[in-house]
């Protein structure tokens, strides 16, 4: 079956050439490659290319309704089943592995009690996973990289929003939409779309996350990740502001598959107690009601313009509040 591609995206370039911004990234159609090895690496694959969708977004043009249902789609091929959340997962989870402090305490557990025991008990408790002595680091460092993504999808989701009110001035955004029936199949249908990285970009993906680079990261040009390095940190507490209180079970979860990652000698035994905890069932509802409520607000649209609010308001905003390091509100 043939899938889209994201190709020609500059990865390799930056690791080569510092001062060089990263390409655009392309789509087309091309044969499927054969699956990796790790399942664990194959869906943090799956995250990376959605933020290389809400990258390209931030600057793309939205001045036909072509470019409102390209929008739509590119990011609903991720919303339908639990594509997004088992590749949020395992993105994070690779990040949580950058510290080894993490490790060699889950190490020290399974050299006491037998690697299956304490397999078990990362797996039946993930909460458990945060309460090793050095998880701490690890820990900020997973929410760090998901506030950094969401704070991306909320700006791309202001745009759509403002884009909506300056759409309305535009004659084609104005005639009365007859695409509707379209544009909910295609919303129903999104699993039959793929949308994946490069093999070139893949090879290349566990260098940039062992640099500790959030997905949306990667797609940043020099100039914006040096004004994030420079910026205060995402868990500081200002005036006005309400410290993020992260979901402990969440944030476990993650851990326990980067401990479950290292800990496991047989390969396919790790396969199978990972693809276990590649879900969450709270954040799975969560989209699920997203991807209904963005089928509600395009039915209900009658113009092109309501399209980019549904966008801004449920395809972006609302997932982001579903995949952040709280509780998910839906």
């Amino acid at each position: 079956m043939l899938k889209l591609v994201i190709a020609s995206l500059a990865l390799t370039t930056l690791v080569q050439d510092p001062a060089a911004a990263p390409a655009e990234p392309s789509l087309q159609l091309q044969s499927a490659p054969a699956a990796e090895d790790s399942a664990l690496r194959e869906a943090a694959g799956d995250y990376a290319a959605y933020h290389s969708v809400i990258a390209d977004l931030r600057d793309a043009p939205i001045g036909s309704g072509a470019d409102l249902d390209n929008a739509m789609d590119s990011l609903t091929a991720f919303y339908s089943e639990d594509r997004l959340v088992r590749a949020w997962i395992a993105y994070t989870a690779m990040i949580a592995a950058q510290h080894p402090e993490y490790l060699d305490d889950v190490r020290e557990l399974a050299d006491y009690y037998g690697p299956e025991a304490a397999m078990s008990g990362l797996m039946y408790d993930p909460s458990y996973a945060t309460s090793f002595a050095n998880s701490a680091d690890a820990q900020d460092s997973v929410v760090d990289a998901i506030e950094t993504d969401t704070a991306h999808m909320r700006d791309v989701s202001e745009r759509f929003r403002a884009a909506a009110y300056d759409l309305q001035s535009s004659s084609w955004a104005n005639r009365r939409a007859r695409d509707r029936e379209d544009r909910l199949s295609a919303i129903q249908h999104a699993s039959e779309r793929r949308i994946s990285l490069d093999d070139a970009t893949l090879a290349d993906l566990d260098a940039r996350i062992a640099a500790g680079l959030p997905a949306s990261e990667l797609f940043s040009t020099d100039a914006e990740l040096d004004a994030a390095a420079s910026a205060s940190p995402q868990l500081s507490l200002t005036v006005g502001q309400q410290q993020i209180n992260p979901d402990r079970a969440r944030i476990g979860r993650i851990l326990s598959v980067a401990a479950l990652e290292d800990l496991s000698a047989d390969p396919a035994r790790s396969r199978e107690v990972i693809d276990a905890l590649l879900s969450d069932p709270v954040v799975e509802r969560c989209l699920a009601w997203v991807n209904l409520d963005l089928q509600q607000c395009v039915a209900a649209g009658h113009f092109k313009y309501e399209d980019s609010f549904c966008i801004a308001e449920h395809a972006l905003l609302d997932v982001s509040r579903c995949i952040g390091a709280s509780t998910a509100t839906n």
